[in-house]
């Protein structure tokens, strides 16, 4: 019998997703990983959702913040992908030797991505394994070009426009 958060897994391997770096500083710890439950939810106000394990360091530096930052990243940026995927431990610098930039709450984001969004929390939903954050843009930037990075079936692909 399959349990049900692996029938869900290998359901959900066939929606195809963007890649983005959910992360957070909170009295001088940064903290990312990567996530594809980004979403849209509202646009006026402009409202976004983001799942992250309740396990998982992130977690904890945005629930102690209030903010988060979203980097949508790029085609090129698999190899960053991969780092924030876990191929570092979960306590080591996963920011380290990258370029960053911060808008408006101090969030991290990373140069080279597609798109940005910083964002202030204003709801979380706790479920047994993770928290639903809500937040609220308050600043973003959007790059001219670029080809999105895609997951699908446990692996990254070019997006193509």
């Amino acid at each position: 019998m399959v349990e049900a958060d692996d029938f869900l897994r290998r359901v959900m391997r066939h929606w195809t997703t963007g890649v983005a770096v959910v992360s957070s500083t909170w009295q001088g710890q940064r903290h990312g990983l990567t996530a594809n439950s980004l979403s849209s939810v509202s646009v006026e106000p402009p409202l976004v959702t983001v799942t992250l394990a309740n396990a998982a360091r992130t977690h904890g530096v945005v629930k102690q913040s209030g903010v988060f930052g979203v980097t949508i990243l790029s085609a090129e940026q698999e190899e960053v992908a991969a780092r924030f995927a876990g191929r570092l431990g979960e306590w080591e610098d996963r920011f380290s030797g990258l370029e960053v930039f911060l808008l408006e709450t101090g969030s991290p984001l990373l140069v080279g991505g597609l798109a940005h969004l910083d964002c202030r929390v204003v709801f979380e939903y706790p479920m047994p394994g993770s928290t639903l954050f809500v937040g609220r843009a308050v600043a973003f930037r959007v790059a001219e070009n670029g080809q999105p990075l895609v997951y699908h079936q446990r692996a990254y692909h070019r997006g193509c426009l």
